[in-house]
């Protein structure tokens, strides 16, 4: 079973950043995609970027040019750097992991809160 722990969300002002980080940890597992999704109140959840194993990024339309997604395979860690954030930004940040057979691991969330 494999366990995603995230860290790094919090209270910003707009304009500011924040660096989020999620590790996995367990046994017997693999992991082709990683990345994350953001959930707003009364909003449905939302892919904000995910990142291959070989590297390949993808990111939403909303977040292009102030977000970057980047991996460390040896530590089996995504990071998730954002910046000149927004209100709209403020969300529940989820990580998740993509297994062989497109089975999906998920973190319990983190709160993103950008004041204006």
């Amino acid at each position: 079973q494999v366990q995603l722990v995230e860290s790094g969300g919090g209270l910003v002002q707009a304009g500011g950043s924040l660096r989020l980080s999620c590790t996995a940890s367990g046994s017997g597992f693999s992991i082709n995609a990683m990345g994350w999704y953001r959930q707003a109140p009364g909003k449905q959840r939302e892919l904000v970027a995910l990142i291959t194993s070989g590297g390949s990024t993808n990111y939403a339309d909303s977040v292009k040019g102030r977000v970057t997604i980047s991996r460390d395979n040896a530590k089996i860690t995504v990071y998730l750097q954002m910046n000149s954030l927004k209100p709209e930004d403020t969300a529940v940040y989820y990580c998740y992991a993509q297994h062989p057979f497109s089975t999906l691991s998920w973190g319990q969330g983190t709160q993103v809160t950008v004041s204006s």
